[in-house]
């Protein structure tokens, strides 16, 4: 089993929330872990004028919490959650979260992530790979993963794609991370996993899209590239927002340096991502997301 413990020695209870922008949100909440012996050690906020909408990320101690963690929730919904309407989630630093990647035969993206999880920066188990080709599976062995090849034709893509999730469902995945995986998936798929499927995409969304994107920019001879990570949604490429970067390049550069550069910042762009999503960082409203810093 590939996993990691968390590097902190600390147990922390996590709160990703929003509601309807009103007075008195932060006090309730703060006066709540305060009577219960919580120590808070991270608080960010943001409302979203515009919308009339608030969100916060807050982070306190477990050590000395009054309230049993499996109780937390039932006790924050019926006390807080329930006056103010709010969407919320509660998460724990101690639970690992289940990460499976999906390949094709591109490996910067992969390589990375991999790289990153031996080198222990992230706290998160990886069961499973995932590729409709047999292409990576030496690289994804030397790390000592489980490599499943599902080879999809239009034919047995739903078929496929079934017993796709069915493996994802055994091994109690709880995100997917699309390494430069050169498929789309079906709605059906995505309604699975809402808001927990992350990809990376070759541009700043939506230019130069096809099979070609920088032989595109260098005909159009533009002067930045770009990557693009966001979550998957039923709309192809259009999903929320999490991370984006970009590279200067100039009349000099060559086809193969903006593949090169380009690449570059897929990993790098896919992988912060992919982190903000771990620490519990991204809150996805409507079709944007707020991510914390």
């Amino acid at each position: 089993m590939n996993s990691i413990s968390n590097n902190s020695n600390s147990n922390t209870a996590i709160l990703l929330m929003h509601c309807p922008d009103q007075p008195g949100i932060v006090a309730k909440i703060t006066e709540f872990l305060y009577q219960n012996n919580g120590n808070v050690i991270y608080l960010d906020q943001h409302v979203d004028h515009q919308e009339k909408v608030f969100f916060m990320r807050i982070e306190w101690e477990l050590e000395k919490f009054a309230i049993p963690q499996d109780k937390i929730a039932e006790y924050f919904g019926t006390l807080i959650a329930s006056k103010f309407k709010l969407i919320w989630n509660i998460y724990f630093s101690k639970r690992v979260p289940r990460m499976a990647i999906f390949v094709s035969r591109m490996s910067h993206c992969l390589f990375d992530i991999l790289a990153r999880h031996q080198a222990r920066e992230w706290n998160v188990e990886i069961p499973i790979i995932i590729s409709n080709h047999p292409d990576l599976e030496p690289l994804v062995k030397k790390f000592g993963f489980d490599y499943r090849i599902f080879q999809i034709s239009e034919s047995n893509k739903a078929d496929q794609e079934k017993k796709q999730i069915e493996l994802l469902k055994e091994f109690r995945i709880d995100f997917l991370v699309l390494a430069r995986y050169m498929q789309v998936l079906s709605d059906s798929y995505i309604e699975e996993f809402p808001n927990r499927i992350i990809n990376i995409h070759h541009s700043f969304l939506p230019a130069f899209p096809g099979a070609k994107p920088y032989h595109s920019a260098h005909e159009r001879g533009v002067k930045i590239i770009g990557a693009t990570s966001h979550y998957v949604t039923a709309e192809l490429d259009a999903g929320p927002i999490i991370e984006q970067d970009v590279a200067r390049i100039s009349h000099t550069d060559s086809i193969k340096n903006l593949i090169r550069k380009g690449q570059d910042l897929e990993k790098i762009v896919l992988s912060r991502a992919v982190y903000a999503h771990l620490q519990h960082k991204v809150l996805a409203y409507k079709n944007r997301t707020v991510v914390f810093s």
